[in-house]
């Protein structure tokens, strides 16, 4: 790898454009996702112009060396070429590939398999690439594989645009038509694009999974499960957002529900199934019928179990407590371990918002907007307190009618 300055676009212009991908908060999952994906160990966003190759965000999981802010000689690159055709480049082995066996960019960095994706915004401006690579074959073009890339470019081009969009004053005049439309084709290509191939390969996991003769299979098979969970969640982690955030709401269907507890109890051996070193106290008052969304209500503890497993001492228990009033139900997770600073407690809520104690590649900082959005939607409030003495604990109180 040869890192070189940069002569021709400005520093200033270009940490505004590495500023812009980091504000995108679910680029780092999107670059995890695609290394899990596709088995390749590394992958980035790169802002490509006519004179600069320059890495915006990172994953870097065989210790190629390059980190965000980085640059490569821009011609040594086949994004060069891929930015010139403004056309994706996939190839799964360069020693067998008729076209570019003998390209020089293979011989300068050891490489193998490589995809490279154009990010282009909807108004048509070449952003850069979206692209992984590795000194290993990998069947990057396959049809998931491609139509993943082609999908994360285009939500990371739609971002970049309505940031930009945000800085210009014609960004105060966007229609609510315009709004709206931004919204359905949010939504149809997360819902339509992602969710219709991850059940062929959701498909495939079960199938593998069951194949009991042969344990190699049967293991590949559950990872792969594992996996299209995670990615399932993602996906409706950002629809809800997305529903959420958008204007058209998180949907409830308000009716009551005699079992509430065993539905919640249900989650909680999920978590402990889950999360087998963990301890996850439980203590439930027995309730009347409850007006709520019976998945939504799951979806919630799910969610704040979550963040608690994750951010608390983990030789500390957490605990999920259940109570009612005459009027209200209260649904409380709480967790030891270093508290959430005071000035950060109001930013929790907020989506994509993550502590600085994060590691890199984690969730995409939606989890607890989520909660706030199903808890709102049932008409109720959720509040979070954190000390060094009690530890913290989020509080979600719901009318027992509506």
């Amino acid at each position: 790898m040869r890192n070189v300055p940069n002569h021709t676009d400005s520093s200033e212009s270009l940490a505004l454009d590495i500023g812009a991908i980091t504000r995108i908060g679910a680029v780092t999952s999107m670059l995890k996702m695609i290394c899990d994906e596709t088995g390749m160990g590394f992958a980035a966003v790169a802002r490509v112009t006519d004179a600069t190759w320059t890495a915006c965000a990172v994953q870097d999981n065989i210790g190629f060396g390059l980190k965000a802010g980085g640059q490569l000689e821009l011609h040594t690159t086949l994004c060069f070429e891929s930015r010139a055709a403004r056309h994706a480049i996939i190839i799964d082995q360069f020693s067998q590939d008729a076209t570019y066996k003998n390209h020089h960019t293979p011989a300068i960095y050891k490489l193998e398999s490589y995809i490279s994706v154009p990010i282009i915004t909807p108004g048509g401006e070449y952003f850069g690439n979206l692209c992984a690579i590795d000194p290993r074959p990998a069947r990057v073009s396959e049809a998931r594989i491609v139509r993943m890339f082609e999908v994360f470019a285009n939500l990371i081009g739609m971002q970049l645009e309505n940031e930009h969009r945000q800085w210009s004053t014609e960004a105060q005049l966007l229609s609510e038509r315009e709004t709206a439309n931004l919204r359905e084709q949010f939504i149809a290509v997360l819902g339509h694009d992602l969710r219709n191939p991850l059940s062929a390969v959701s498909a495939t996991a079960e199938y593998l999974a069951c194949r009991t003769d042969d344990s190699n299979l049967m293991n590949v098979g559950n990872r792969l499960k594992r996996t299209v969970t995670r990615m399932s969640r993602l996906i409706e982690d950002v629809m809800d957002f997305a529903r959420g955030r958008l204007g058209a709401g998180i949907a409830v269907t308000i009716q009551p529900v005699d079992n509430l507890n065993e539905a919640l109890l249900a989650v909680v051996d999920e978590a402990r199934l889950a999360n087998p070193a963990r301890v996850v106290t439980v203590e439930l008052a027995s309730v009347d019928p409850v007006s709520c969304d019976f998945a939504r209500m799951q979806q919630l503890l799910s969610n704040l179990l979550g963040n608690a497993l994750t951010h608390g001492a983990g030789d500390m228990p957490v605990v999920v407590r259940t109570s009612t009033d005459a009027a209200h139900f209260t649904l409380t997770v709480s967790n030891g371990g270093e508290p959430i600073p005071a000035h950060m407690l109001p930013k929790v809520f907020e989506p994509y918002w993550r502590p600085p104690s994060s590691s890199p590649g984690g969730g995409l900082g939606l989890g607890l907007y989520i909660c706030k959005q199903i808890v709102e939607a049932h008409g109720g409030t959720l509040e979070v307190c954190s000390t060094v003495s009690d530890g913290t604990c989020f509080t979600a109180s719901i009318p027992l009618i509506r």
